[in-house]
């Protein structure tokens, strides 16, 4: 079960201070996730999100998602501004010095060690071998990550035309990501106040819970 942001805001501060066990497990948590970064930092989005909603249950989907998309329209790594982000919505600027810390700790040791021995073993077949099946195994991480924020991202007709629109412009027109984003965030605050001026409820998530009825005695013929 996913504990709420006020549940572990109550759990991890005691009198001002952030428990020292849960800035270590999000050290432990980021520095393990850190190795996988083969790819760049999109191939870590679905390691992020295993171990930060599914696993550790600190924060919801919903929610990693809107970290991601963050993370991303500003400068810096997207692995590293998510881990930043997180680390600090669970234990303030600590946990996002702890968190940084951990996912760059563990790269930053591989890069080290690469330009010490990868020169001299580039060239051979069994490496270049590996290095293809890595960056097939990295296509297919990305592809998910697309698909699990994706779910959470289309929510109505609009936002499928939204994302239509944004691939066709990337793939023929080469914008900017960053300039995509800026006109993403415009359209979609341009979208909700014609629609709220023509009276149309906007749905801004999906929504999970059960149908709510204007009156109560109608439950009973709900399945009518």
């Amino acid at each position: 079960m996913i504990r709420s942001r006020q549940t572990w805001e109550v759990s991890t501060m005691k009198h001002g201070k952030v428990d020292l066990k849960l800035l270590l497990q999000i050290f432990i948590t980021f520095f393990k996730i850190g190795p996988m970064t083969f790819g760049g930092g999109y191939a870590m989005i679905p390691l992020i999100e295993r171990e930060v909603v599914d696993r550790r249950g600190w924060i919801n989907t919903r929610d990693i998602a809107d970290i991601f998309a963050v993370a991303e329209s500003i400068p810096g790594a997207i692995a590293i501004n998510s881990a930043t982000f997180i680390g600090y919505r669970l234990a303030g600027v600590r946990g996002a010095i702890v968190a940084m810390i951990g996912v760059l700790l563990p790269t930053f040791c591989i890069v080290v060690l690469l330009s010490l021995f990868f020169l001299q073993v580039q060239d051979h077949p069994k490496v270049e071998a590996a290095f293809v099946s890595i960056r097939a195994t990295i296509v297919a991480l990305i592809t998910y990550a697309a698909y699990k924020i994706g779910r959470t991202a289309v929510v109505d007709k609009s936002t499928i035309g939204l994302i239509v629109l944004t691939f066709v412009v990337m793939v023929f027109f080469h914008v900017h990501p960053v300039l995509l984003i800026i006109s993403g965030a415009t359209v979609g605050i341009g979208i909700v106040f014609i629609k709220g001026k023509l009276g149309i409820i906007t749905t801004l998530e999906h929504e999970n819970q059960e149908p709510k009825y204007k009156y109560a005695d109608y439950y009973i013929g709900g399945g009518i």
